[in-house]
This record gives structure tokens, sequence and C-alpha cells, in this order.
């Protein structure tokens, strides 16, 4: 029996000794394959870690970024991990138990590994590579490793527009009815600026000019809410109105000039509201207004603050909204952009600093507002300001005296009352018949203070977004003309024209888009104005109407078209006359090519 069960056992060893080898053989070769497989997948993952290392060193993905892409990798991983593995088993064996009774291995030749890996790596690489880029894109990585830190808190933008702008004039109208006040304090009298053909305005010889503005601006972040500015812009030298250089200076080089430095600081707190900014230097128009009492070219020197007390800021609608750029249509300046929100603007701007004199000439001024939603994105601004010039009109000198000849204005352009500050009495030897007639002036100043009271109302129906319609009402009322004051200083000079007229006002329409950034984008205008000879400072309203100035009436019409992405064409034509002084019409036509940065 023993001699049976040895036998049996040796019969048996000996048959299954060789399966078990091959078995084992083929289990040393599948665990070399898997040691391989494994080698291989270290070594992509190793290639893979390296390279998100290296796009973070060189400052092409931002550390964080890297972070969260290596974590979201393990993530899928150990997801993937949990879920039922696919085991290649016998169909027979499947089909009749839960359990395969035997695992089955595909030999897979080296050459379709290799082709497989490789696929891997390109697909992997691929991916990797395209959302590094619109990542990169997106969130501007690399820019603040890749140059100077201080480069990524500057901004430059710009502006250039070429002008065709037409002049005509009325066949009603009176040669040299109108005198060049520039011109005549420039030279030292009526008769010495006619020697030199300019001691009148042109007013009946029509006229085309072709014109060029360039601007360019560089703003440069300090800190959180510090922020400094410069501008430099193409300029006419005797004109705070106007930017334009007129083309035709017999190949002679364009003026360049520094329009703005500023400096800027804006208050924001925890919860993103702006309370409160505060300006310094040269600085851009910090009022709700309209070109019928500021030229949209015009900077202020000096200082201004803004304060703003927010309302309603947790309605999702407030939140929501995003208001455009304050100056997008020409000509309207609409000042604070925050809606449901009442705001105060102050400012104090020295206009002349004066020699030998404690009598600087100043503007002060004040505005209260709302700016409120009051439909969806419809808003509706109202500004309520006071402006007060001081130490701006003439005053008479004594013969031959000097102590006043600075209260003639540096600048003006036409309507004001005006009255001499130096007159040829026959006597005068500062003011004699060589330089001005008998009775007339040599040197001249205005006859008005100016402490204007201004109230805008502006309404941006926008229900039918992105197209607007804007509906701006402007008026203005010089409290400042004293005709007893101006008969005492200045005794019959006037005569009969001395009476205050003292009021103007605005109604302008524009509708259509907002802002021209895009080819097709749009807005039609229309706007009609009545501005008297002293309602406001004549030397800062809008240039066009009326060649500039004040004592006119008329209407505006025009419109914007699109070209291209940040390229558009502007049209307008005005018909103006004068109200009071003698017979002035004029028309005029502009056609402007404008493009921006």
């Amino acid at each position: 029996m023993m001699i049976k069960k040895t036998s049996a056992a040796l019969l048996v060893s000996v048959l299954v000794a060789p399966v078990m080898a091959d078995e084992k053989a083929e289990l040393l070769k599948l665990r070399q394959e898997i040691a391989g497989e494994r080698a291989d997948l270290l070594n992509l993952k190793n290639t893979t870690v390296n390279l998100i290392d290296i796009f973070v060193q060189q400052g092409l993905l931002d550390k964080k970024k890297a972070e969260s892409l290596v974590n979201a990798a393990k993530a899928e991983t150990t997801l993937a991990a949990k879920l039922p593995e696919e085991t290649p088993v016998n169909a027979a064996d499947s089909a009749t138990s839960k359990t395969p009774k035997s695992i089955r291995f595909a030999y897979v030749p080296e050459f379709v590994k290799e082709e497989i890996r490789q696929e891997v790596i390109a697909g992997l690489t691929s991916n990797v590579v395209k959302e590094v880029k619109a990542d990169a894109k997106k969130e501007h990585w690399g820019v603040p490793a890749a140059l100077p830190e201080w480069l990524s808190h500057i901004k430059i933008s710009g502006d250039m527009r070429l002008r065709a702008q037409d002049d005509f004039f009325g066949a009603n109208n009176t040669q040299n009815a109108y005198l060049d006040y520039l011109n005549i304090n420039r030279e030292g009298g009526v008769l010495a600026a006619q020697n030199l053909n300019e001691a009148y305005l042109n007013t009946t010889k029509d006229r085309l000019r072709l014109r060029e503005r360039f601007r360019l601006a560089i703003d440069a972040k300090i800190t959180d809410g510090l922020k400094t500015g410069l501008r430099l812009s193409t300029t006419n030298q005797f004109s705070p109105v106007s930017s334009n250089q007129t083309l035709g200076n017999t190949g002679q080089s364009f003026d360049v000039a520094i329009d703005r430095a500023f400096v800027q600081y804006d208050f924001w707190d925890n919860q993103n509201n702006d309370w409160f900014s505060l300006y310094g230097g040269r600085i851009a128009n910090p009022w709700v207004s309209t070109e019928m009492i500021y030229s949209p070219d015009l900077s202020f020197e000096g200082f201004a603050g803004t304060f703003r007390w927010h309302m309603n800021q947790n309605n999702p609608v407030v939140k929501a909204y995003r208001a455009g750029d304050a100056n997008a249509r020409f000509g309207v300046q609409m000042g604070p952009q925050t809606p449901d929100s009442l705001f105060m603007t102050l400012g104090v701007f020295p206009i002349q600093e004066v020699n030998f004199s404690t009598s600087d000439k100043w503007l002060f001024g004040g505005q209260l507002g709302a700016d409120w939603l009051v439909h969806n994105d419809s808003r509706l601004k109202i500004a309520a300001a006071y402006y007060d010039y001081q130490n701006t009109r003439a005053q008479a000198n004594a013969r031959d005296s000097f102590t006043y000849d600075w209260t003639a204005p540096q600048f003006m352009q036409k309507g004001n009352t005006i009255v001499p500050i130096n007159v040829n009495d026959g006597f005068n030897s500062r003011c004699t018949d060589s330089q001005s007639l008998q009775g007339q002036g040599c040197r001249f100043g205005l006859a008005s203070d100016f402490k204007i009271f201004n109230a805008t109302v502006m309404y941006d129906f926008a229900d039918f977004a992105p197209t607007h319609a804007l509906l701006s009402l402007d008026y203005a009322k010089n409290l400042g003309y004293a005709a007893t004051r101006i008969a005492r200083e200045f005794p019959g000079y006037l005569g009969g024209a001395n009476q205050a007229r003292t009021d103007a006002f605005q109604v302008r329409l524009d509708v259509g888009n907002q802002e021209i950034k895009r080819f097709k984008d749009w807005s039609a205008i229309f706007a009609y104005r009545y501005i008297q000879r002293d309602a406001v400072l004549d030397a800062f309203t809008d240039t066009i109407f009326h060649q500039g100035g004040t004592d006119a009436k008329g209407w505006m019409i025009g419109g914007n078209y699109g070209l291209a992405k940040n390229t558009w064409l502007m049209f307008r034509w005005f018909s103006t006359e004068s109200i009071d002084g003698p017979p002035l019409d004029i028309d005029t036509a502009t056609v402007d090519l404008n493009m921006r940065l």
C-alpha cells in the first residue's frame, strides 16, 4: 500500500513539475513586463512633473495652477482605482461562473507597446500645451516673471484724429465787424494789430482746413488705489481748448505738449465700493457737463475731489451694472460712473499766476448730483454746479499806469462783453494815436465777473440695448454781471449794450451705440444751443459751434459710424447765428476719421 502511494506521488510530481516550471517561467516573464511598464509609467510621470516644474521656474505657469493640475491628476487616478477593474478572462469560464478559473494575458509585441507609449506621450503633451496656452492667455501667465515688475503696472493708450473742417459764412455778414481782442492785446492796440492784418476776425471768407490731433497717454499704478498719468498731444499753443494741429505749415514740424500730468487716488472699501477720488496736477474734466460750458479738449490745472455715497449696493441689478466710458459721447462728460449714488465734486484751479500781485486768477467749483438706475440699465443723472471765477474781470488803469495790465485774459475766443484797460484819450503815453484811435483801447479785458450756476440733467434710456438714447439738458446762468459797477468803472463805454445777457441752454439727443468700438457700430446726434454773450466764459466753450465763444444760437446734427475695430467716422453739421452782435451766420461741416489704441 505504501509503495502504491509513493509511486503515485512520484508520478504526479513528474507530471506536474514541467507544468509548474512553465507557469513559473511565464510568471517571471510577466513580472518583468510589468516592471518595464511600471518603469515607463514612472518615466512618463517624472517627465510630466519635471515639465510642470520647468514651466513654473520660467514663469510660464503659476505655482498655484501647477499644484492644482497635479492634485487634479491625483484625484482622477484615485477615482479610477476605485472603479471595477476590467480583467481579461476566458469567455467560457465567464459564461458559467462569476469567478474565472483561469487568467489569460495576451502577448503585446514591443513595437506595439512603444507605439502606444509614444501616442500617449504625444496626446498628453498636446493636451497639456493646449491647456497651458489657454490658461496663460486668459490669466496673463508669465508676464510678471518674463518682464520687469514695473512694466505690468503701466498702461499705454492713445488716439488719432484726422479732420476736414469747412466753414461757410452768411451773405449778410459784415466785414470787419468783430475785433480780435487776443491779437489786439498782443500787438498793443487796434491800429497796431490792423497794420499786421490781425485786428479783425474773419466773418466773410469761406475757409477749408485740414487738421490733425494725436495723443499718447501713459498711466502707471504706484500702489493700490494710487496712480499717475501723463498724456502727450499735438497742440495749438495759443488755445487751451483745442489740440488740433492745422496742416499747411510749409513743412515745419508739429508742436507736441504735455496735455495732462496728474496723480490720482481712489479709495475702495472691502466690498469694492469707491467712496472718493482725489486728483492733482493737470487733470481731465471732473464735472458732469457738456460742451456748452467746457470744450472736450480742455484740461484743468489744480486739485479736485469727488466723494460718493452709495445706496442699494446689494441690489443684483446695481451689482451687475457696468458703466461705459464717461467721455464716450463726444462733447458730453458724464462724470462719476457710480449708479445709485449721491456725489459731490469740489475743485480749486489756478488760471493765471500774476507777478507783483496777490490777486492771482482762480476757479473755485463745487457740484452736487445723483446717479440713479431708474429701470434696468436706464440711468438718470442730475447735477447742479457753481463755478466762481476770481479776479478775471478787467480793471481800468490810471493814465500811464501798468498796474492792471494783468487783468487782460491770456486767452479768449469771442462773445463776452469787453472793456478797455488802457484808453487813448489823447494824453495817455501808453495808448497813443499810433496804437489806437482816440476813444479806443490798447488793451482789453472782460467787463463781467463770472459766477456761474449750472444745472445738468441726463437720461440714458437703455431698454433697447445695445441701442441707447441719451437725452441731455444743460442750463447756465451767470450771476456775476453787475451793470452798475461796469458803468461806474468804464463810464459811457458800453452805452446801451450795458445790460445782463447771462442765460444759456442746450438740448441734445444721442441715439445709437454708447461707444463706437466695432464695424457697423453707429450713433446719431442732434442738438440745439442758445448761449447769450456773458452766460459763460467764452474762453472755455466748444471751438466749433459758431467758431467758438458765446452770443450764438443754432443747431447741430451729426453721427458716428464704425469702420473697423476702434476706427470710426464722425460727421457734424453746425448752423449758427449771432444773438445780439452784428449779423454773423456761420455754417460748419466737420468730417473726422478717428482711431484709438
